[in-house]
């Protein structure tokens, strides 16, 4: 899995006109799915993303995780992360699971994030045509591969 991860002062999500989701301080995690993924990809990824210290502390360095500072997630799904531009100028989709293998993974996540939190996360649609708004904090956009593990 892949995660495209922004702290947000806050952040909506909306399809057709309609916000779905909306957070205040926290996080956006825009989640790709390859067909590889399981598990160990969810458990490894939901104790990452909460437990990163990318919050500031009272001397403006960052030292708080998620938990710390009871943020919130907005989480999005997002298969163009795997996208492919090996070859001329359109993207090839190859890598990125199909919905029917991606969906149960996202919601997988989805379900994970809330038990590490203990409370509601917000989401987009899986596979709707969402506009995603949000106000980066910092900014900080981090770049996570659940298989890279860096």
């Amino acid at each position: 899995m892949r995660v495209v991860l922004q702290r947000v002062s806050e952040a909506s999500v909306a399809i057709h006109g309609a916000v779905v989701g909306r957070i205040g301080r926290g996080l956006v995690l825009l989640v790709g799915c390859e067909p590889t993924d399981g598990p160990d990809d969810i458990d490894w990824l939901a104790a990452k993303l909460v437990q990163l210290r990318i919050f500031d502390d009272a001397q403006g360095g960052m030292n708080h995780s998620l938990l710390e500072i009871g943020g919130d997630l907005l989480l999005v799904s997002q298969f163009t992360l795997f996208a492919s531009t090996r070859k001329g100028t359109r993207p090839s989709w190859h890598r990125a699971a199909k919905p029917e293998v991606a969906r149960p993974l996202y919601e997988a996540l989805h379900t994970r994030l809330e038990s590490v939190l203990g409370r509601p996360v917000s989401t987009g649609e899986f596979g709707a045509d969402m506009k995603v708004s949000l106000v980066n904090d910092g900014p900080v956009t981090l770049l996570i591969d659940s298989k890279a593990r860096e």
